[in-house]
């Protein structure tokens, strides 16, 4: 038989692991790491690493692609949000005008997470 105290240690490391977990236990992954220069598509999946799912319905509140790998962050594209293929998979029109590797930062709001989601996923430009 447990005692009292056993029963109540257990739900709060139950409660604290749930607490802990947040943000971190998402990842964006891309859909394809290697892009073609000029008018490209963009996709990425968003991922609950625990259990290996993909995360639909996810609210994106933030987006950015640029050249920061290749020194150059200035250089940035513009995303366009197109409807997705499949659930959980994130979209986006954008224009690669040179080869190099391209930094997407994405952040987004999931159902039930306190915290925003981020990711930084780099893609190889080629032509």
């Amino acid at each position: 038989m447990l005692s009292k105290s056993t029963i109540v240690g257990a739900v709060i490391a139950v409660t604290i692991k749930a607490a802990l977990a947040g943000a971190n236990d998402y990842t964006f992954e891309p859909v394809k790491p290697e892009l073609k220069k000029g008018n490209a598509t963009v996709a990425v999946r968003l991922v609950h690493k625990p259990s290996g799912k993909s995360v639909a319905d996810a609210v994106i509140i933030q987006t950015r692609m640029d050249m920061a790998p290749e020194g150059m962050a200035q250089m940035a594209s513009p995303l366009t949000p197109q409807p997705g293929t499949e659930p959980g998979v994130y979209s986006f029109k954008t224009e690669l005008p040179m080869e190099g590797r391209w930094l997407l930062s994405i952040a987004a709001k999931v159902q039930g997470e306190p915290e925003t989601v981020v990711g930084k996923i780099t893609y190889k430009v080629n032509d």
